[in-house]
């Protein structure tokens, strides 16, 4: 187990991300709750992770799947209750697991006693821990549009005023230039770490900061300040990992996010790698092929960027992207293969692993009816392209390509009616390929995704380099391979991927023939030529 009384404990932690609402149902609902985790810790201690990171079970309408947050202190019925979260809290640490809370600081629900205040009064105490501005219900402040689609302001006649919203018109924007709501975070923090919680994720986080009147919504000019402010209230009186969201993060950014001192957070999540496979200056759902050198350069700058300054998060797959076996690997013939890949390569790099329920499995996207996906995002986008005259064949293809549900369907346990997930009516529908890729399955195969990745976790303890060291790109301009070294004083790995389904001729360089194999996806070691989608990597010692 890991020493989590050391400060930076997190350097050498492996995540896991549950996305509660599909991972395990004990009550027939249909969907997931905190005793169907607490049920499967067996399960992901067998994996050999070490925190948690829960997506949102706090009290909520489930507007946005619960990323509109009405009580931060209760836990939704949905879920269970606080003695359940508590339960799990105290099962997770028998077994070496913390329990990483997702907390959404942006916006609340409009439905949170807050807000139900703020709209009845502009004199209501609460009117200002919201954003609002003045205008006519025929004219809105100005012509800013939501994520989701639509003005992001919404008229409230009992005050004659608009709200800011960036997301759903029911998730309205918190005010952080005002201490009092300020405070009211801080508190509700650590009333969460009283409970025993180890680490928070932070939803959006670079958009506390707003300018509204500026169209600044991410990077505003007190960001850095405010996040100072709520560590050393918070986070700094305890040893906890913390990552924020933060799409608008470029390097330097992110050194004052992660920076040594503790003074921000942990890490951040960036998402550079993640638009790379889009066109230019478009949204996701222009789809584009990713520009393989491009990425490999892209991780490079990010792994060297923040080498002894930072810290990165590593990751493919979350709750709001698609499964990477289908987006950037083969979820046909090479699945596994390709599957083992992908974990190769980001677990050789420096930084924190998250991995979202499902991906030790290899499990892929999926094609549902329009009508059987529950995603908001989806629908709005379905409904305004469609205005919009594209093809209703591209804009599926581009909903099957990366939508959110692709990531939501439930977890696969086994071959058995619904995965083993709910005795009930599944909230979305299952992947038909449960009967071939789940858990039980998995376990049974020496030579699985899951073995591999436990594998691949219980590396990144045993050799240091794997946390400390710095990192080079080799075969920069290769089309097909994606290759680094790591390196301190006293040690080397070589990670050596062929991101193709060809074989491609390639010898090792001469230092290496010599070298320890740690682990590859396939059982002999690297030829002359590598196969389809193979990986490995070697070590030696300096």
């Amino acid at each position: 187990m890991l020493d989590k009384t050391k400060k930076d404990w997190w350097k050498s932690a492996v995540a896991y991300q549950i996305y509660p609402k599909s991972f395990q149902d004990t009550t027939g609902s249909g969907v997931g709750d905190l005793q169907g985790i607490i049920r499967r810790l067996d399960y992901l201690q067998t994996l050999g992770i070490d925190v948690i990171w829960l997506s949102p079970v706090c009290a909520s309408p489930q507007v946005d799947n619960g990323y509109d947050i009405s009580d931060y202190r209760a836990i939704d019925p949905m879920f269970g209750d606080l003695a359940d979260m508590r339960q799990l809290i105290q099962e997770g640490k028998k077994r070496g697991i913390g329990i990483m809370m997702d907390l959404v600081l942006n916006h609340s629900s409009d439905q949170h006693r807050w807000f139900l205040q703020a709209k009845t009064s502009r004199d209501n105490p609460y009117h200002d821990y919201y954003v609002w501005r003045d205008g006519t219900p025929d004219q809105f402040p100005n012509d800013m549009q939501a994520v989701f689609g639509g003005p992001a302001w919404e008229w409230v006649p009992e005050v004659g005023q608009y709200y800011f919203h960036q997301f759903a018109p029911q998730q309205p924007d918190l005010n952080w230039e005002n201490p009092a709501l300020r405070r009211e975070i801080y508190d509700m923090i650590l009333w969460w770490m009283e409970q025993g919680v180890e680490g928070f994720r932070l939803d959006v986080i670079d958009q506390i900061a707003k300018e509204p009147d500026n169209k600044i919504t991410n990077n505003g000019p007190r960001l850095h300040e405010f996040l100072r402010e709520l560590s050393a209230e918070t986070f700094q009186k305890g040893c906890l990992v913390t990552v924020g969201e933060a799409w608008g993060a470029d390097i330097p950014r992110a050194k004052l996010y992660s920076a040594p001192d503790g003074s921000e957070l942990s890490m951040v999540f960036q998402f550079e790698q993640m638009v790379l496979d889009q066109q230019p200056g478009k949204d996701k759902w222009d789809l584009a092929p990713l520009p393989f050198v491009k990425m490999k350069q892209s991780y490079a700058r990010w792994q060297q960027g923040l080498h002894d300054c930072g810290w990165n998060s590593l990751f493919l797959d979350n709750h709001d992207l698609p499964r990477i076996v289908s987006r950037w690997g083969d979820d046909g013939e090479y699945r596994v293969q390709s599957a083992k890949l992908l974990a190769t390569m980001l677990h050789g790099m420096q930084g924190t692993p998250y991995i979202y329920q499902g991906e030790e499995l290899g499990m892929t996207n999926v094609r549902l009816p329009l009508e059987q996906y529950q995603d908001v995002e989806i629908h709005n986008m379905y409904k305004k392209r469609l205005a919009e005259g594209y093809p209703e064949e591209e804009i599926l293809r581009s909903i099957y390509a990366k939508g959110r549900d692709n990531a939501r369907t439930p977890m696969q346990w086994n071959g058995q009616e619904n995965a083993g997930f709910t005795t009930g009516i599944p909230w979305l529908p299952v992947n038909p390929n449960y009967t071939s890729i789940n858990a039980e399955a998995a376990l049974a195969d020496p030579d699985s995704v899951f073995w591999y990745y436990k594998k691949l976790i219980a590396l990144r303890k045993e050799y240091p380099v794997f946390v400390e060291g710095d990192f080079t790109l080799l075969e920069e301009e290769h089309p097909q391979l994606f290759v680094y070294r790591r390196s301190t004083k006293n040690e080397q790995i070589l990670v050596v991927c062929n991101f193709s389904g060809t074989d491609v001729s390639w010898s090792l360089p001469g230092e290496w023939t010599t070298a320890e194999m740690l682990i590859s996806n396939y059982p002999d070691q690297v030829q002359k030529t590598l196969r389809p989608w193979e990986a490995t990597i070697l070590h030696r010692a300096l």
